[in-house]
């Protein structure tokens, strides 16, 4: 009897992963050397919208340890609810969306302010067979998230960094006890999101994690009053 291929052995998920990693490869160095570039000019520095523009054409994947990782997490905690924060062209939101699938069930609600690395995320996910686990909105990812159809499990950061402590904050009210939350790009963290997870009294217990480039990995201690 043949078993039927899940996660990353489905060859529709690895295909399409593979895609968007060959194409961070060959367009993300010029893109972002460009996107530099002209933002050295600017006297002051580019906003999240300014910056999404900037970085349209850059997949900016998900390390495929971090990637790992969230399909480890999203198997074993077996989370109703996954919230993304910067989606991009969704090879992260593959791994999670992955991970529910062969879970039985469960869903992720992404977000990307460009509209379209919206669309091809979502293309992604259809082509990869994924997209009846996934949503992905449009637009400013503290607007977008504002409203949850239930508690989060699961938190994926891996947008804007300037953003990461304001978008953490809208979602707290959402956080339960247990809840997880994954920091991507650790040295890139502005010092007070990383004050904020790892001081005493903020309901977190955190630590440094070295995959990819370095992720934090925090575990909500209580549920916001």
């Amino acid at each position: 009897m043949t078993a039927t291929p899940t996660g990353l052995d489905d060859t529709r998920v690895t295909t399409v992963l593979d895609e968007i990693a060959r194409t961070a490869e060959h367009n993300d160095p010029d893109v972002m050397k460009r996107a530099y570039a002209t933002a050295a000019d600017w006297p002051q520095p580019p906003t999240a919208e300014e910056a999404a523009d900037l970085c349209a054409q850059a997949a900016l994947p998900v390390h495929p340890e971090v990637g790992t990782f969230l399909y480890q997490l999203v198997r074993s905690l077996r989370p109703a609810l996954v919230v993304e924060f910067g989606t991009s062209f969704g090879a992260s939101t593959l791994y999670a969306a992955a991970a529910l699938r062969d879970n039985g069930g469960g869903r992720i609600i992404g977000s990307e302010l460009h509209p379209g690395k919206a669309d091809r995320a979502r293309g992604h996910l259809e082509r990869a067979g994924l997209d009846a686990y996934a949503e992905i909105r449009t637009g400013e990812a503290r607007e977008q998230l504002a409203t949850l159809p239930g508690p989060v499990d699961l938190v994926l950061l891996d947008g804007w960094k300037e953003l990461y402590l304001p978008v953490l904050k809208v979602l707290e009210p959402a956080l339960r006890a247990g809840s997880l939350v994954v920091s991507d790009n650790l040295p890139m963290l502005p010092p007070e999101f990383t004050d904020h997870v790892r001081t005493a009294g903020n309901g977190y217990l955190s630590q440094q994690l070295p995959l990819g480039d370095g992720i934090e990995f925090s575990l909500r201690l209580q549920d916001t009053a």
